[in-house]
């Protein structure tokens, strides 16, 4: 354990050795944070031999790593429980803790205020929580999503109100998550990892940690850089997403398939990269990343007219699909929306995952019930829906039974996640109209007239 000589202000142990203790594995790491980012990075570096403490103020997630009871779909009890057995792995509440940790990597929520401003307020929490029992050698990172200067304008301050110093006594460094959830391709440890440091010494230490734990470090210049990193893969896809929903919109018109057009077009094999219109954005990431960056950016008296126009285009999705599945009960089956008995398909936000977090699934559902309409869901992975800050009207609300006199019942079903779990020919058999906003069906080589692409 390091330990600062009062005379001087220097470490007692020089940052080399803290650097061995990392490459060594014996190290003990704490993880703050234990949902959909936090669990599996505490699994992949227990596994890597480290000590691992989570730390989460939600009591049940601590109980349940404890039990080796995992709560997130895609991180197995038996991963759990391999690591609780081997003595690698725990959980607790108890902020006291901390000091026992070599390096704290924290993993909170940042998502947007209702007018799409960042919320930091977990991020803000948590340091407040560390604060307290910083200890000197430790190393500090911020792996949450956010804008470009939160780890050294909001995070330093506050580690540094009980007299250490970032640099000198402690190390503050930022590396955004990059977890993928359901992607069996890459793992946590399979995907590289950026790596911004509050000096070098911070960038030293924080890649000797995340060198032993992924296939692969890549240092950059400053935490602002790291930041700035993670904001534009997401605006990337955020942008490119926008592209092929309003292509949608306007090929549509045509009568033309998007869908035809973008197997067609990514049969290039140089030049383009294949994007996929959907019923809106999901997830932590996509939907709220951009903003993030748009409300740092008029800091700087800087317009972010092609980001934001990318956010309202998907952001409108939800109430095209509404559109579509009106006019469309209206022309099939001569009925209004009020009074229409709808099921939605898929709640997640993505397929083959549990994460409901942003779903454009849960706009779609409050956009039909303010029609009038009777909604109901359908999801093999969430048989609940569970809390969240936008909707919380539906939580609590679980999902139908799979099976003719289930679907039958319904005047038009909404296909909005395309789970693999999910059987389409049954779906399209026992429906009399599927609104497909994932081309579900067409891809299961399914072509029915009930069925509409949206």
């Amino acid at each position: 354990m390091a330990a600062r000589d009062g005379d001087d202000g220097r470490l007692a142990e020089p940052v080399s050795s803290i650097v061995e203790r990392l490459r060594g594995h014996r190290a003990t790491i704490a993880i703050i944070g234990l949902g959909y980012v936090g669990l599996p990075l505490a699994c992949t570096i227990a596994r890597k031999g480290f000590s691992v403490v989570g730390f989460d103020i939600d009591e049940t997630k601590v109980d349940q790593i404890n039990a080796a009871v995992s709560y997130i779909g895609h991180v197995g009890s038996d991963e759990i429980a391999e690591m609780r057995s081997a003595g690698r792995l725990s959980a607790t509440a108890d902020y006291a803790r901390l000091p026992e940790a070599d390096a704290i990597i924290v993993c909170v929520p940042t998502p947007l205020t209702r007018h799409r401003e960042p919320d930091l307020t977990y991020v803000v929490e948590t340091t407040e929580a560390i604060a307290p029992h910083l200890r000197p050698g430790q190393l500090v990172v911020l792996e949450s999503t956010t804008y470009p200067g939160t780890t050294r304008d909001v995070m330093r301050p506050i580690l540094e109100r009980g007299g250490l110093r970032s640099g000198r006594d402690f190390f503050l460094a930022y590396s955004p998550e990059r977890e993928d959830p359901g992607n069996a391709q890459f793992s946590t440890a399979a995907i590289p990892k950026v790596v911004g440091g509050d000096g070098p010494e911070a960038l030293q230490l924080a890649t000797a940690l995340y060198d032993e734990v992924v296939s692969r470090t890549v240092p950059v210049s400053s935490l602002e850089a790291a930041e700035a990193v993670k904001l534009t893969e997401n605006i990337f896809r955020s942008v490119n997403i926008a592209l092929v929903n309003e292509l949608k919109v306007v090929f549509e018109a045509m009568d033309i398939d998007v869908w035809e057009v973008i197997e067609a077009a990514k049969s290039k094999p140089f030049g383009y990269m294949p994007f996929y219109p959907g019923p809106g954005l999901g997830g932590h990431c996509i939907p709220i990343d951009p903003f993030y960056l748009t409300w740092k950016a008029r800091e700087f008296d800087v317009v972010t007219r092609f980001v934001e126009l990318a956010g309202e285009i998907n952001t409108a999705m939800p109430q095209r699909v509404v559109d579509r599945t009106i006019e469309a009960l209206n022309q099939r089956q001569g009925k209004a929306s009020r009074g229409a008995r709808i099921l939605v398909v898929g709640v997640a936000y993505k397929k083959n995952v549990d994460d409901t977090r942003e779903s454009p699934a849960f706009k779609i559902i409050e956009l039909l019930e303010k029609r009038g309409s009777d909604v109901s869901y359908y999801d093999p992975i969430v048989s609940e829906i569970p809390l969240t800050r936008e909707h919380r009207e539906l939580a609590g609300r679980q999902s139908v039974e799979f099976s003719e006199g289930s679907l039958s019942a319904f005047d038009a079903v909404i296909i909005c996640t395309d789970h693999d779990a999910i059987d389409y020919r049954q779906l399209v058999a026992w429906s009399r109209l599927v609104i497909d906003t994932r081309n579900a069906c067409a891809r299961n080589g399914i072509a029915a007239e009930h069925v509409i692409k949206a």
